[in-house]
């Protein structure tokens, strides 16, 4: 159970983690007007979220 409560604790911060990040992603394509930094910060960590996510899962 507390295996299960650490997984989903884990999944919500990282949701939380990813929408900070795009939100950081698109005002710097916004304001900043620089389409590959924040581009360059969405795909990050949207790969690095799902990666930890699955190692988590299947760990």
């Amino acid at each position: 159970m507390a295996n299960l409560t650490f997984k989903i604790i884990f999944l919500l911060f990282t949701l939380y983690t990813l929408i900070y990040s795009i939100s950081y992603g698109i005002n710097e394509i916004k304001n900043e007007q620089n389409i590959y930094g924040g581009s360059a910060v969405i795909f990050c960590t949207i790969f690095s979220i799902i990666f930890t996510n699955v190692v988590i899962w299947l760990r």
